[in-house]
């Protein structure tokens, strides 16, 4: 039988479900089917939408770079980020991978206002009265390693806050940090691949 999940990954959680050098994980908050594991992942220092599923052909679907598919963050950055700036995640930056330089494919970039209404984190960022911390809306079909970091930081705006709020279709919606919601494969399937 297969099982559909998505989850609100917390702040400073592995995405798997062994813990490692004594950081909590998945295993902390999620009680599944011992043959569920996350599709893809986010960085322990990123929170937000993860899928949760046994199904194998799901998740070669989702993660093969032949299949490109929309992913949009919710990036908080360290001060007040320009219009021109915004033109540059848009139209992509150098960042590097490995030690390789790699420009990123075009992205849409959206100055979000008023902010987006998200969970408290805990921790909270490092507040400082006369820096703004604007969010933006940063929509990639690429997934390279803490790509949405490396983006803002070439841009000049390093990302102090990042959540994952939509995965095609799929969206967090009202989950908080530790939440689960079960969802039929008929559903999952329609968000993700218009099925």
């Amino acid at each position: 039988m297969n099982y559909y999940f998505i989850i609100y990954k917390p702040y400073l959680v592995l995405s798997q479900f062994s813990s490692q050098d004594g950081k909590q994980s998945l295993k902390d908050f999620f009680d599944v089917p011992k043959d569920v594991y996350p599709v893809g992942r986010l960085d322990y220092d990123s929170e937000g939408l993860l899928l949760l599923t046994n199904d194998t052909a799901l998740n070669h679907r989702l993660l093969h770079p032949s299949f490109a598919h929309e992913r949009e963050y919710l990036v908080q950055v360290d001060g007040a980020i320009t219009e021109q700036a915004l033109q540059q995640l848009r139209s992509g930056v150098i960042i590097s991978i490995d030690g390789r330089e790699h420009r990123t494919l075009p992205a849409r970039a959206t100055l979000l206002q008023p902010s987006p209404e998200v969970p408290e984190r805990n921790p909270p960022i490092r507040f400082r009265k006369d820096i703004p911390a604007p969010w933006i809306s940063l929509v990639l079909t690429e997934g390279k390693n803490r790509q949405v970091r490396r983006m803002t930081a070439a841009a000049g705006y390093p990302t102090l806050r990042l959540i994952r709020y939509r995965i095609e279709a799929l969206e967090l919606g009202a989950l908080q940090p530790g939440g689960i919601v079960s969802l039929p494969r008929k559903t999952v399937y329609k968000k993700l691949f218009h099925e």
